[in-house]
């Protein structure tokens, strides 16, 4: 692979969605990449449109867990090595099937997904400052919002 030139053209994009995404497995195959000549990755997550093609409601905090993961695997690897995370909002699983989570009940999912990466974490401090931004009174990430 690092003899064809791919690595000096492409940057890879490891996707996961998963709230308990294997840390561990994410830095190996990050220092996989790194050996074939590949000197930056990309994440992706998703803030909604990832846990079931028949979803309508947003659970935050398996999409907070995901993006917490996620640091997780950056924080444990070489510092140079990501590039960005693309931060995914599925509409649908394929062209034939319905929409799932619409735009307008994942904001909140939004809102806590990117203050997350933003802060590097998640505390009280910084649920309590997504609730003012968002207007709400009640932010609830383990259950479905109300």
């Amino acid at each position: 692979l690092s003899e064809s030139g791919v690595p000096q053209l492409v940057q890879p994009m490891i996707w996961d969605y998963a709230a308990d995404l294997d840390v561990e497995g994410k830095v190996h195959l990050i220092e996989k990449y790194r050996r074939c000549g590949f000197s930056k990755v990309w994440f992706a997550s998703a803030f909604k449109g990832a846990t079931g093609v028949n979803q309508s409601l947003t659970l935050i905090g398996h999409h907070l867990k995901n993006h917490l993961q996620w640091l997780k695997v950056a924080s444990s690897s070489p510092a140079d090595v990501l590039e960005g995370i693309a931060l995914t909002g599925w509409q649908r699983y394929d062209h034939f099937s319905v929409l799932c989570e619409l735009l307008p009940v994942a904001i909140p999912s939004l809102a806590v997904c990117l203050q997350a990466l933003k802060n590097g974490g998640y505390s009280e401090k910084i649920k309590e400052n997504v609730e003012k931004l968002l207007g709400m009174s009640n932010l609830e990430t383990e259950t479905f919002m109300r």
